[in-house]
């Protein structure tokens, strides 16, 4: 029996030693999502001196300057979180110019590296992916920081469309179906009117089918499943869903006590 016990103790001790570390990436998302830009710049840095030619160090880079911004600014809560008739009363953001110049040279960096790896190999899945990682976060930037939609549309637009085309190489690349939902979810709250010119210009505006690429993003993404669950918390407050947006945002709360977004926007809840 005490040798039974034991052979189960250091099954169970060797399988424990072989869960895999996080990457430097993972590491980085980890941190930039808890609000530790500082940690999240040096993981990705580090990366880079290791990988100098892997584009997603740079455009993750981006992701926490950009991550960075919004929390200084509140971007999230005031864009997300209040109704549309408060948001249209608010405050133009006022960004800081020395963080946008990193944020774009970063950009500019993942954008050099992608196109150098996608003219030798078009099909190339990491590569696509810093590449739809780097449009979308450029019209993230545009939209909710400098108020240019016009611009962020046709970023969007171009984000989703290369999403599309890696998803139908590789279904489970699951990250890249937020580009997707993030386009139909966010402009399917537009007006009607503004809905059917979108369209006409090749948009997309099914709320459903966004909310089901959020939904296999939170189940099922690498990098941005955090940000994909925040997206469904913020779209069942919307729908008045409160007891699943309460769940989403205890889980966030639980897996990122360094970032009061979540604490602040579940203690309403209550």
């Amino acid at each position: 029996m005490r040798s039974a016990l034991l052979s189960i103790l250091l099954c169970a001790s060797l399988q424990a030693g072989t869960v895999a570390s996080p990457t430097l990436v993972e590491q980085g998302y980890q941190q930039m999502y808890n609000l530790d830009f500082d940690g999240a710049h040096r993981s990705f840095a580090d990366f880079q001196r290791e990988h100098p030619e892997d584009p997603l160090g740079p455009v993750s880079d981006a992701a926490a300057y950009l991550f960075n911004e919004f929390d200084r600014l509140h971007i999230l809560q005031s864009q997300f979180f209040v109704d549309d008739n408060s948001f249209r009363g608010m405050k133009k953001p006022n960004p800081d110019p020395m963080l946008k110049q990193h944020f774009e040279s970063s950009l500019a960096k993942s954008q050099k590296l992608s196109d150098a790896i996608l003219r030798r190999s078009p099909d190339d899945k990491n590569a696509t992916f810093a590449a739809i990682l780097r449009v979308g976060l450029r019209s993230d930037y545009s939209s909710l920081i400098e108020d240019r939609n016009f611009q962020a549309l046709s970023e969007m637009k171009a984000s989703r469309i290369m999403a599309e085309k890696l998803i139908a190489r590789d279904p489970t690349y699951y990250d890249a179906y937020l580009a997707v939902g993030l386009e139909n979810y966010m402009l399917s709250l537009r007006p009607l009117p503004a809905r059917w010119l979108l369209r006409l210009s090749g948009a997309q505006t099914d709320k459903d089918r966004g909310v089901e690429k959020m939904k296999l993003v939170a189940q099922n993404g690498h990098y941005l499943r955090p940000f994909a669950r925040l997206l469904l918390a913020v779209q069942n407050l919307r729908d008045k869903n409160v007891a699943v947006a309460r769940d989403l945002l205890a889980g966030l709360a639980r897996e990122f006590p360094g970032n009061h977004l979540y604490a602040t926007e579940l203690a309403k809840l209550h």
